[in-house]
């Protein structure tokens, strides 16, 4: 089911430069994400990972271009075809061609949106409407969301069904469809399997999967702490720790051999059915400590405070890039092209 990344090319749809993202509120500045640096290219999966409060899911709301209430865009760069989305563009252009056309976001908990009051064609053309004024009628919505429905294996029918009338997995796949209808290039998906059943989790799966097979999207943002469905899906992979990134590489050099201490401890955490990655005794690590305030995050390397490994220099300065065994890591024990994690 792992998507096959012959199709990638270098070209990047979609680049961010030193983003930085801030929560401003009566409990003070969270600096959730601070200074991150990617790109995806057209046509490449994309994985996201790290622990619960990382900046993953505020990285996808900065890229919608309104973060709001509380999150601020406090600088960088967001550019999807060239087209910078915080600097020299109307709010209308933004709503209408870059949410439409080019990006499309389907959030944690996204099948909450749904109406319970609406049948589901009703909510479509309501979001229509709002997308780009247009009013249509109830045959013009299961036309044109019909055959979406049809190429996601979804029943027609469905388009009549009030969504407590639906599973969960169902009105996910529903949200999936409409946030597709008008064919963006890049998806991104935020947690879309969290609180899925095994069998949930692997039609969402092979939906995704179908969108870029048919050509409905051309790049995936997938945004995930869930390794072994990041593992099955995208070309490679950002592994974040309290606002940065910490490694960067093709998704299964990363499980296979990761190289920042975090990544290894995250990996480490997981459960393995492959002989080659069980740890003697059968038992799974854990990460020692907690993350810190992102109030006031900790000099030098912000995994640090909770590193086996950790330096003096790691204490005082925030480490520079590596490349490492094709991969880009941001620690001090890779630099100069050195791996001395092993």
């Amino acid at each position: 089911m792992k998507n096959n990344s012959s199709d990638t090319t270098t070209d990047p749809l979609l680049t961010v430069k030193e983003l930085r993202g801030y929560y401003r509120g009566t409990f003070g500045v969270v600096h959730g994400v601070d200074g991150v640096t990617f790109s995806i290219n057209k046509g490449e999966v994309l994985g996201l990972a790290g622990e619960s409060g990382c900046g993953k899911s505020t990285i996808a709301v900065l890229a919608t271009g309104t973060p709001g209430p509380l999150l601020y865009f406090e600088g960088g760069e967001i550019k999807i075809e060239g087209i910078d989305i915080y600097h020299n563009i109307s709010p209308e252009r933004l709503r209408t061609e870059i949410k439409c056309q080019r990006l499309s976001y389907v959030p944690q908990a996204a099948s909450n949106s749904l109406n319970p009051v609406k049948r589901i064609r009703d909510f479509i053309a309501d979001v229509v409407k709002e997308r780009t004024g247009e009013k249509l009628s109830k045959e013009e919505v299961r036309r044109i969301a019909g055959e979406r429905f049809r190429e996601l294996g979804l029943d027609e029918r469905v388009l009549d069904l009030y969504p407590h009338e639906l599973s969960g997995g169902m009105k996910q796949r529903v949200i999936i469809a409409i946030s597709t209808l008008w064919n963006p290039k890049l998806l991104i998906v935020d947690e879309p399997t969290s609180a899925l059943d095994v069998t949930s989790q692997r039609r969402m799966t092979e939906t995704l999967v179908n969108l870029k097979r048919k050509g409905i999207v051309e790049s995936i943002l997938y945004i995930s702490h869930d390794i072994a469905t990041l593992r099955q899906l995208c070309d490679r992979c950002l592994i974040m720790y309290c606002g940065k990134i910490v490694e960067m590489g093709k998704m299964d050099d990363i499980i296979s051999n990761p190289l920042h201490p975090y990544t290894q401890k995250l990996i480490s955490s997981i459960v393995s059915y492959e002989p080659k990655r069980r740890k003697k005794g059968g038992q799974l690590e854990s990460i020692p400590g907690r993350p810190p305030d992102l109030r006031n995050p900790p000099p030098g390397c912000r995994f640090h405070p909770r590193c086996e490994k950790c330096k003096d220099i790691c204490k005082t300065e925030f480490p520079l890039m590596a490349e490492v065994k094709g991969r880009n890591v941001w620690c001090w024990l890779c630099r100069d092209g050195r791996d001395g994690l092993e």
